[in-house]
């Protein structure tokens, strides 16, 4: 739950929640404090007596209006701005002997105005993950909300002849957060299609959203799993599923025959997955490559390129206005 209106207002509130017998927290409750409205009330009617009671009556059933009103999280600062700036306008309102039955509902109009200028929180993508960037805040109880989607994803199916090479590309279809973002990958083997965590172990030195297996061998069929982690905290777990087809190579030497045996055609663990180092081509032809550390290596490239045009030009000129 993430409240935002300020430590002190929060018993305040909850005694005001009671008294008042609101059937849910409003916008108002979230974003102003007790004590804030009891001194409005306070200014506009006197300290005491009926016409304060009143008073506070009429202020909260202004505001009933945006009690089930949900916002994008990220433009909550915007609001609770908004709610300070409506706060001291009544103030000013009241000390200058203006009447609260117009004052509140005025208030609400425009808070009602502001909402409706917030930036949209982003839908929810199915079929899975944490989407923070879809994150909702919510006036009824003051809390915010993720979507209600599982962390696994569906397991994908992918078919790879023996001997070629299986690509795995760890990627969500919505926005995840730009920094601290890591990737684990783990394997349940013996041809096991499952998403049960006990049947993984860890693939060392395995990292990165883009991994490939070559060649693919009978003893790699099985399951992988991606997980995507950020600050250590779990955004999506992907699942694929690799099936190898294709029987052994027809023409073996002895040789290879021998060898094939004393290995089992079994790949050290270490090795199973290789991090995909992209060739120059592949950098073209994959816009997702082109991550931060490619388009430096692409940079330097580039400039040792032109450096080294540059200085066989020059000593090219110098050659030939020497021999003149």
């Amino acid at each position: 739950m993430a409240l935002l209106a300020p430590e002190s207002a929060v018993p305040s509130t909850l005694v005001a929640l009671v008294v008042l017998r609101v059937p849910a927290w409003a916008c108002l409750l979230c974003f102003t404090s007790y004590k804030e409205r009891l001194r409005i009330c306070q200014i506009f009617s006197g300290v005491e007596g009926p016409e304060r009671e009143k008073c506070e009556k009429a202020f909260t059933a202004a505001f009933q209006g945006l009690l089930d009103t949900e916002i994008n999280y990220d433009e909550r600062n915007h609001l609770h701005d908004a709610f300070t700036q409506m706060t001291h306008s009544l103030q000013e309102m009241a000390a200058a002997r203006g009447s609260f039955e117009v004052a509140f509902p005025d208030a609400a109009q425009k808070i009602q105005e502001v909402i409706t200028q917030l930036k949209e929180a982003p839908a929810c993508i199915p079929p899975c993950g944490l989407q923070e960037v879809a994150r909702r805040f919510r006036c009824r109880g003051c809390y915010s909300t993720v979507c209600d989607l599982p962390l696994d994803c569906p397991v994908q199916d992918v078919t790879v002849t023996r001997g070629q090479q299986a690509m795995f590309s760890c990627t969500v279809n919505f926005q995840l957060p730009k920094e601290e973002i890591t990737y684990s990958w783990r394997f349940a083997g013996g041809g096991l299609r499952t998403q049960d965590p006990s049947y993984f172990r860890d693939i060392p030195r395995a990292e990165g959203y883009l991994a490939r297996i070559r060649p693919v061998q009978p003893t790699h069929r099985g399951t992988f799993s991606c997980v995507i982690k950020h600050d250590q905290r779990l955004l999506a777990r992907l699942y694929f599923f690799l099936n190898v087809t294709g029987s052994p190579p027809i023409k073996e030497t002895e040789l290879q025959s021998s060898f094939r045996e004393v290995l089992l055609w079994a790949p050290r663990e270490a090795e199973m997955i290789e991090p995909w180092r992209p060739s120059l081509g592949e950098l073209l032809a994959t816009p997702e490559a082109l991550t931060p550390s490619n388009q430096c290596l692409l940079a330097a490239t580039a400039a040792i390129a032109s450096a080294s045009l540059t200085l066989l030009a020059w000593m090219f000129f110098r050659w030939y206005f020497s021999g003149n």
